[in-house]
């Protein structure tokens, strides 16, 4: 029965495991608007995203001041951009750009572009307007579609249940996942072998995950195809900063399921080697007795 209740809590501690990890890392890195831009902020010193963030921004600025009458030379323009793209202050400002349409995803936010998801990059150009080489009005608000228009798949406040139940469901797996770790230790007889099991389990999650992104890529792709041009880059490089964020979590979860297989190992040899010595003793005393 001990054998039983000990296998039980395992498996328990492995299922909510395989889901504390990836909904901890998506509650952090995506679902929470702080984290989601801070993995802006970080995607935003990337050499491609600011390359695309280069073009994006000239093109944009171009057509804005083509329309207010404005014909500055498209290689200064472009100049200017790539000093503001290359500059500390761009990161923070890509950052807040993307807090905006997070926003809409997560909490029903309304845009101007009503069911389209867009970004507005007016707050970039307005620093580039004020350049003494370019100088043109910018308008309140410049949206660049993330999607083009045949696309639905995605509507304002559509991940908003994430918002709502993604925290609990992330603590939720955490806290099961951390008692029946500890019910497995306390219910085994061999307390060694219960750790190196558990260790087993985050070695079992971590390599899964990893197996599970590369398996996963081909819809992520599909998701990037909707996307062109400049803003495909864009995303592009976001998805791979996202990636490489979920990979250390996995790896974090590899070393210490190894940890554990090790700790498991050493708490099972000093067991024998305590036992060892018992047991000669308690034969030493038979034999005296006989």
């Amino acid at each position: 029965m001990r054998s039983v209740a000990t296998v039980l809590c395992w498996l328990v501690a492995t299922v909510a495991l395989t889901v504390a990890v990836p909904a901890g890392w998506a509650q952090r890195n995506l679902v929470d608007n702080d984290g989601y831009a801070a993995l802006a902020a970080s995607a935003g010193r990337d050499p491609a995203l600011q390359s695309a963030t280069v073009s994006l921004l000239t093109n944009q600025a171009l057509a804005i001041a083509g329309d207010s009458g404005y014909n500055p030379s498209e290689r200064v323009v472009r100049g200017v951009v790539t000093g503001y793209v290359s500059s500390s202050s761009f990161p923070g400002q890509f950052a807040d750009v993307n807090r905006v349409a997070h926003r809409w995803l997560f909490t029903d936010a309304v845009q101007q572009d009503g069911d389209r998801w867009t970004v507005d990059v007016a707050p970039m150009l307005s620093d580039l307007s004020t350049a003494q080489s370019i100088r043109f009005p910018v308008p309140s608000s410049v949206r660049v579609p993330v999607t083009s228009d045949a696309v639905h798949a995605l509507r304002p406040g559509q991940l908003r249940p994430l918002a709502t139940w993604g925290p609990w469901l992330g603590i939720g797996a955490t806290v099961l996942a951390g008692v029946a770790a500890l019910l497995t230790v306390a219910v085994a007889r061999a307390r060694g072998k219960a750790l190196a099991a558990l260790g087993v389990s985050a070695l079992l999650v971590g390599g899964a995950g990893w197996a599970a992104i590369e398996i996963g890529q081909r819809y992520i792709d599909d998701a990037l195809n909707q996307t062109t041009g400049d803003v495909r880059t864009i995303a592009d490089v976001m998805v791979s900063y996202a990636e490489g964020s979920l990979h250390h979590w996995l790896n974090l979860t590899l070393a210490a399921g190894g940890g554990l297989v090790v700790a498991g190992v050493i708490v099972t040899m000093l067991g024998a080697a305590v036992r060892r010595p018992r047991s000669s003793a308690t034969e030493t005393r038979t034999s005296a007795q006989t």
